[in-house]
């Protein structure tokens, strides 16, 4: 015990003799030239109005045809030649344009879990929005599909109900409710 005392003492004071002021006044120079390149950075920076300027210009993407493009594509100009590029950044063609939504098809099953807690609780308002839910992140699900419709008719809206039973019907022709989807179309069809 007495050795492991002696010997850590040693160690100790071995190791504060070679932390000597000669290190210390090394750290503060070197801290020293450090603040003095950073001063003079700013003072650069500050004499030259280029240094303020953005550094995009170095990087400005070529957006010009190709070099073969009019021998390659020799009628593109003619597909082009009526249409007035003002007119069209002012008001561009929507026509075509189909809006996007989220596919998570995790969370139109968990929407599709949700739905069927109301719909046995019999709380099918609830029940019809997480199943429409379902079908916003996952078009054309087949389960979500029939439970709305079966949702829609439990609620009186049998226009709806039949939309989502021919839906079901589209997505899986044989499936396991393609039964009781036709069953019911033939009896929303002879309620009307």
């Amino acid at each position: 015990m007495r050795f492991s005392i002696i010997l850590l003492a040693l160690v100790t004071a071995m190791a504060w003799s070679q932390d000597t002021p000669d290190k210390t006044s090394a750290d503060k120079t070197a801290a020293d030239k450090a603040t003095s390149d950073k001063t003079s950075s700013d003072k650069a920076r500050a004499q030259s109005p280029e240094a303020e300027a953005s550094s995009s210009r170095e990087t400005r993407i070529d957006i010009s045809a190709p070099k073969d493009d009019e021998k390659n594509h020799p009628f593109s100009k003619d597909a082009v030649a009526g249409l007035d590029l003002a007119d069209i950044a002012d008001k561009p063609d929507t026509s075509g344009i189909q809006e996007f939504h989220p596919w998570n098809p995790l969370k139109a099953i968990k929407d599709v879990e949700v739905g069927d807690y109301y719909f046995k609780h019999k709380n099918y308002k609830a029940a019809l929005d997480r199943y429409k839910e379902a079908l916003y992140y996952k078009d054309n699900d087949a389960v979500a599909s029939f439970r709305l419709a079966v949702c829609q008719e439990k609620l009186g809206d049998k226009t709806e109900a039949k939309k989502f039973y021919e839906q079901y019907l589209k997505i899986l022709p044989e499936g396991p409710w393609a039964k009781d989807a036709r069953g019911s179309l033939e009896r929303l069809a002879k309620a009307q």
